[in-house]
């Protein structure tokens, strides 16, 4: 239960707009002040969902994410600058919050949300935003908040399009009555391989932030029940009913989420360091450098390697390999361990090795000149 707290000076004419607000008002903003909300997740979503709760007096807000800002977050992450680059994502945000909102408690969690951690993470919280990018942490954050009953607002982006839920609020509908099965792995591109228009991330951020408010204050009844599907484009809103499966009943704890959505990496691909990496170019080896990004990518940073973006791979094979080691890379280490994989599967390719980290590690342990985009 939410406590009652009374306002400052300060505080009053700081939410004056909202005391005048039919059907909100003071009772309204006290609830507010009295809440904790987590918000998973500083990029895209997070940077509205967050500025806005905090401007709004969400009293106590916790931010978790395990990531730096990089440059390519520029388009869409507002709440970082230049200046932020390499820096904790999770650490900034709780600067730049204070700074809009000194009144507020601010807690920043610069780790991984999983598992082993999701229910002591939120179990004094309130509300869940869900503003991450991958569905091994949507299914976690969902399972973890059926578990310990906080209603969660998703939102999710991709391309021009967009979707705003608010599951398990009072019982009501959760992800998994929405998506029972998570799609197969690497079927559904994501952000840096797809794109994302930078203005939809704050369109779907600011609805996030709406319902996380309804939820808190009561002013009106939050999107329970059912999906809004935006297409930034066309600027065509269509809300859909979400089916009640009673999947909540097959939710008793919390689950390896990588290997139920087939993401979990196998402990048998071979990969090479960024320091092996160095020491394979410093001695001329010969070996193979394949570069996995898209071509965009490459022109923004490479590191003298072969460019065959992941789309190309499989009508490429033959342009592969297979009487030398072959080290292939991507910006993170994740699709071209996808494409490591996929070869070894489906071409039976044994001298592959996966850059750990791509070239991501590569700014930040061998050359910090390299543009982390």
């Amino acid at each position: 239960m939410l406590q009652q707290e009374d306002f400052s000076a300060e505080e009053a004419n700081r939410y004056s707009r909202h005391f005048v607000l039919p059907d909100f008002g003071k009772p309204a903003q006290q609830k507010l002040k009295a809440a904790c909300v987590t918000v998973v997740g500083a990029g895209g979503l997070g940077s509205p969902v967050l500025q806005y709760l905090a401007a709004a007096g969400a009293g106590q807000i916790q931010v978790i994410d395990f990531d730096i800002v990089s440059i390519s977050n520029l388009q869409r992450q507002v709440l970082f600058q230049t200046a932020d680059l390499n820096k904790p994502k999770a650490q900034v945000a709780a600067e730049r919050l204070t700074a809009l909102n000194p009144t507020l408690k601010i807690k920043s969690i610069q780790e991984k949300i999983t598992a082993a951690n999701a229910l002591e993470l939120l179990k004094h919280t309130h509300v869940v935003v869900d503003c991450t990018d991958n569905f091994p942490t949507r299914y976690l954050l969902n399972d973890a908040c059926v578990l310990l009953n906080i209603p969660y607002v998703f939102g999710s982006v991709f391309r021009y399009e967009g979707q705003v839920a608010v599951f398990n609020y009072r019982q009501g509908p959760n992800y998994r009555d929405l998506y029972p099965t998570p799609p197969v792995a690497g079927s559904v591109p994501d952000c840096e391989t797809g794109g994302v228009l930078g203005v939809l991330t704050g369109i779907i951020g600011c609805l996030q932030a709406n319902e996380a408010v309804k939820i808190i204050t009561g002013f009106a009844a939050p999107l329970a029940g059912e999906v809004l599907l935006v297409d930034s484009a066309t600027l065509e809103f269509q809300r859909l009913k979400i089916p009640q499966r009673n999947s909540r009943q097959s939710i008793q704890s919390l689950i390896d989420y990588d290997e139920f959505c087939g993401t979990k990496t196998k402990a048998i691909m071979k990969e090479v360091t960024v320091q092996e990496l160095k020491a394979l170019l410093d001695s001329q080896a010969d070996f193979q450098l394949i570069d996995v990004r898209e071509p965009h990518e490459f022109d923004i940073c490479n590191l003298n390697g072969e460019l065959i973006p992941q789309g190309d791979i499989p009508a490429s094979v033959d342009k592969i390999a297979k009487d030398k080691q072959v080290v292939i890379h991507c910006r993170s280490g994740a699709r071209s361990g996808n494409m490591v994989q996929w070869l070894e599967k489906n071409h039976g390719f044994t001298n592959l090795y996966n850059l750990k980290g791509g070239i991501l590690a590569w700014a930040k342990e061998i050359d910090p000149s390299v543009p982390t985009y």
